[in-house]
């Protein structure tokens, strides 16, 4: 029977489950592409910890460089994460016509447009499902399945770290801090959580998305990048009062403009398919123009799960090579434009509801000082709750209003700042309604 051979990149929590399917389902594997796939080397800078699975010490080493030069090696498997050395091993691997999988977001958000360009100009291939949501099949879903829809709105739910934490808050009315310090001790976060909680690994994984829908990347600095720290438990409290979850939500819509690309604390109506979505579980709804709404929901990191998607990719890429890779098609499913940057639209120009929360000393005035203010700007205000004072005199009032400009928003939230019956600077959510 004819072996494919496999060189593995990274021997972390993901590689280490890699391994462990390929051991336990070889038969399974066999029967699905007819040849057997062997784990030749595999690459880390620690060979000595025990990963709770058994290799053959004698395929373990500390050079990736030779992994990747490997003659044998017929597909190498990238799970080192980060951009370097990740970005040179991909590249060098991919100029010498060998099959690619990856699951390192981070370097297809930034370096996408490098490495396709690779793969177009060779005989290597590029596989990345894992790379978005784990074990959810997002990329062969919205390459293949859904390639003849034209994407109109994409939002995902795309860090489980995020999602607990906001279960949490909105399930046990802890503080942002109680919560990410259970997320901590539970193994969800890590000692330092700024990659998940500042948003910026949604946003990797949300300009993958993007190239998938529209067949371009964008230039990731102008994707509007916003975590959840700033979100209060009285911010959970007052969206459950008006009937909303909060979560951190990947953004992205076609519009006559351009296209919108977003990751923020969004208000969801408590009936939208993604506001059941808790813990640490993803989940992504795509709008197409012919199948209309699609949700996708499951286990969006973790060993297995990822593990579970580049295995499918290694099959994928298996199933390539057995044929003479006759089958190889555009990474992101569009033969023409990939190279191309994709252009996006300014957060000001975004129109929608939002949620008002201002901080202010209780006096006679206020209320109508604020709305002046508001008005000024065009802003029309749908609804209001203003809680009793405080002992101090200080109160939230907290409003939600009709549709109206971002940019209309930012500048009336300033000026009224600079009021001195504002005690803590005033807060906004945006809201997103069901479709």
């Amino acid at each position: 029977m004819k072996e494919i051979k496999i060189g593995l990149l990274g021997f972390g929590t993901v590689g280490a489950g890699v391994v462990e399917m390929l051991t336990a389902n070889a038969g399974l594997l066999e029967e699905h592409l007819g040849a057997t796939l062997k784990l030749v080397r595999i690459a880390d800078l620690d060979i000595v910890s025990d990963r709770g699975v058994a290799v053959d010490r004698e395929l373990l080493t500390t050079d990736a460089e030779a992994v990747v030069s490997d003659p044998q090696v017929d597909i190498v498997v990238e799970l080192i994460g980060g951009y370097e050395p990740a970005r040179t091993l991909v590249l060098k691997a991919l100029k010498a016509g060998k099959a690619v999988v990856t699951a390192n977001k981070a370097l297809l958000a930034l370096h996408g447009r490098e490495l396709f360009a690779a793969t177009a100009a060779g005989s290597g291939e590029l596989f990345f499902e894992a790379s978005v949501a784990g074990g959810i099949p997002l990329v062969t879903s919205i390459r293949e399945n859904l390639g003849g829809n034209r994407v109109l709105s994409l939002l995902g739910i795309l860090n489980g770290t995020c999602n607990y934490i906001l279960t949490r808050m909105t399930d046990c009315g802890e503080s942002f801090d109680a919560a990410l310090r259970d997320a901590q001790e539970k193994g969800f976060a890590e000692a330092d959580p700024s990659f998940d909680v500042d948003g910026i690994d949604t946003a990797h994984k949300l300009a993958v998305l993007m190239g998938l829908c529209w067949g371009r990347l964008p230039d990731f600095d102008q994707i509007y990048v916003e975590g959840i720290s700033r979100v209060s438990a009285v911010d959970i409290e007052f969206a459950q009062r008006f009937g909303y979850v909060i979560k951190l939500l990947a953004v992205s819509k076609q519009t006559e403009k351009g296209v919108e690309a977003r990751v923020h604390p969004t208000m969801l109506p408590v009936d939208h398919p993604l506001a059941s979505v808790n813990g640490v579980f993803n989940a992504v709804e795509l709008v197409g123009d012919f199948v209309g709404p699609v949700t996708w929901m499951g286990p969006g990191a973790g060993r297995r799960p990822t593990a579970s998607a580049v295995v499918g990719d290694i099959l994928q890429a298996a199933r390539s090579l057995l044929r003479g890779g006759r089958f190889r098609g555009a990474p992101l499913g569009y033969v023409e434009g990939t190279m191309a940057s994709l252009p996006v639209r300014s957060m000001d120009e975004l129109k929608g509801r939002f949620y008002l929360r201002f901080n202010v000393i209780d006096c006679p005035g206020v209320l109508g000082r604020i709305l002046t203010a508001l008005g000024e700007k065009g802003i029309s205000i749908a609804s209001m709750i203003q809680m009793q004072r405080r002992a101090d005199c200080k109160v939230p009032v907290v409003m939600m209003t009709h549709e109206t400009r971002e940019a209309a928003i930012r500048s009336a939230l300033a000026y009224i700042d600079k009021d001195d019956f504002v005690w803590e600077p005033s807060v906004f959510i945006r809201i997103e309604n069901n479709l």
